[in-house]
């Protein structure tokens, strides 16, 4: 149960007070008496499940600010629809005396319900049973409402606090979690699967959430790595905290492991039932269409005035998106990573859309590695789930510089590259203010099969700026800016690419919401498929 005080969610145990019969059994296999019945056995083993590792440890969750594992899928899942699988399972493991030591539900709580009336598969991994270490029973119980998940076609949702694998297992727990990272890879694609860190997850552990769709964090509870502090102490001979090493800043600001972070457990949890709402169940159907009291034929005078004429002086690109979406709502994507991109999921007209922005605010909108990373996967997850997708362009290039070109620019941009070509889902493209070079050809240009592509009157689409070009081309020129307002004549507008057809209209600002929508909608019977093949090598 949850309660409110002092305007802060507090976990309150629906054991508080249970007979200590209850909580004793929660540790260990309950012993039943001749004369109880089948039915008593039944209920009695079932609260011994919903004890988890008992009140002491409950109490101690609690007091990190943490839900339990059944708490949290309350929050998440509609009332009343959860249906348990696999209650009753318990560990089978006789060494390092852990036959003395059962806990009913083997630390895992498995199931099915619904979020917003959608059926959804759901683990909850249970901090308080064995610091919700994974064994074989439990990671066979995860596998099998992923099985179900896929054979009937709805998305999974894990809910992650694990202190890693059961070492007194063995290999078995290795083999437990790669039986899970299989299929989490034969799902990829096929229904949606979201992480949610919510305590520790170390060693194997991260391997399932980075194969996710999407990974979340919970702020100052959670934390992702692959060895802890005191293992990089000896190996390397670095000190980091837990925090420093794979905490939630760590991961949505520098490494981009996590999709973003949340205040706490309910906050996280309201979160993903928000984006579930944007996702379809599965590759089998078309992204969701809801209701909404946004016009779809509503002019916006304001975006004539939103970007600036002059290519130099930035601005945020989150205003545009603001105005064009349906009620100035969206769902962002890695929102503190790579900020010169921004995705989002959103709704026009009521279809399910994701959009793909330059952000000239953050380093002039440039595309570099981590932005391209970033774009690609996100470009990729919505035409794996065929959610149409609508680029913004207002890009100046690839970034320039030593650090890029080392790093690898050519091979992580062509991501990104690969991500728009590959992608069949509706492609709607609205270039802004300039659009130049190789970022042109990548972001999403109707080279790239690009559905509908518009340009504003005042978009440049060019190899460079006028500036560049004239001193590689003119460079003897005696009167530069004459030779610089010459090539902006030339090239520098959206006429040239207007009249070779790679722009299909030069339109209005104020008209953009109401020409993506109607775009959407002539779009919606679009069958287009790539060529039969295993699969593509894209330049990982």
């Amino acid at each position: 149960m949850l309660r409110i005080a002092s305007g802060v969610w507090r976990a309150v145990s629906p054991l508080a007070g249970a007979p200590r019969g209850i909580l004793a059994s929660a540790t260990a296999s309950r012993r039943f008496a001749a004369s109880d019945t089948m039915e008593d056995r039944v209920e009695a083993s079932r609260e011994a499940a919903r004890a988890g590792g008992g009140a002491a440890r409950v109490e101690k969750q609690h007091a990190k600010g943490k839900l339990t594992a059944r708490e949290r899928i309350d929050v998440l899942l509609d009332p009343g629809t959860f249906r348990e699988t696999d209650m009753f399972r318990q560990h089978e493991c006789t060494k390092f005396g852990m036959e003395k030591n059962v806990i009913v539900g083997d630390g895992v709580v498995t199931g099915q319900g619904e979020v917003n009336g959608r059926t959804v598969f759901v683990f909850s991994q249970d901090f308080t049973s064995y610091g919700g270490s994974l064994g074989l029973v439990y990671a066979e119980k995860i596998c099998k409402i992923m099985d179900k998940a896929m054979l009937v076609g709805a998305p999974v949702i894990g809910l992650n606090d694990s202190g890693g694998a059961r070492i007194q297992e063995g290999v078995d727990a290795l083999a437990g979690y790669t039986e899970i990272f299989q299929r989490n890879v034969m799902a990829s694609g096929v229904i949606p699967q979201i992480s949610v860190i919510m305590g520790p997850s170390a060693g194997g552990a991260v391997y399932s959430p980075a194969l996710t769709d999407y990974t979340f964090m919970i702020k100052h509870t959670s934390y992702l790595y692959i060895t802890g502090p005191d293992v990089v102490k000896q190996v390397t001979n670095e000190e980091v905290t837990h925090s420093e090493l794979g905490g939630y800043k760590t991961h949505t600001t520098k490494s981009g492991v996590a999709h973003g972070a949340f205040e706490n457990d309910v906050e996280g949890l309201e979160k993903v039932r928000e984006l579930l709402s944007y996702l379809p169940q599965s590759n089998a159907f078309k992204a969701p269409i809801r209701d909404t009291s946004d016009p779809s034929d509503r002019i916006i005078p304001s975006l004539d005035i939103a970007v600036p004429k002059s290519a130099d002086v930035p601005y945020d690109v989150k205003a545009v998106i603001e105005k064009i979406v349906d009620e100035r709502t969206y769902f962002e994507i890695q929102p503190d990573y790579a900020k010169n991109i921004v995705c989002a999921y959103a709704t026009m007209g009521g279809r399910s859309v994701g959009i793909v922005a330059n952000q000239p605010k953050v380093a002039a909108g440039a595309l570099d590695i981590n932005a391209s990373v970033k774009a690609g996967r996100f470009v990729r997850t919505c035409d794996a789930y065929n959610i149409p997708i609508i680029t913004l362009v207002d890009v100046p290039g690839f970034q320039p510089g030593t650090a890029q070109e080392y790093g690898g620019i050519i091979r992580h941009g062509a991501k990104l590259l690969y991500a728009f070509a590959e992608a069949t889902v509706p492609k709607i493209t609205v270039t802004l203010r300039k659009s130049y070079g190789g970022a042109y050809c990548v972001m999403s240009s109707k080279h790239l099969r690009g559905d509908t592509n518009y340009a504003w009157p005042n978009a440049e689409i060019a190899v460079m700026g006028a500036k560049g070009a004239v001193a590689i081309v003119n460079r003897n020129a005696t009167d530069v800016a004459k030779a610089e307002a010459d090539y902006a004549e030339a090239f520098s507008n959206p006429f040239p690419a207007a009249r070779k057809g790679y722009i299909d209209d030069i339109i209005q600002p104020r008209e953009t919401r109401r020409r993506i929508i109607e775009d959407l909608v002539l779009l919606d019977s679009k069958q287009l498929t790539n060529p039969p093949k295993k699969h593509g090598n894209i330049p990982l």
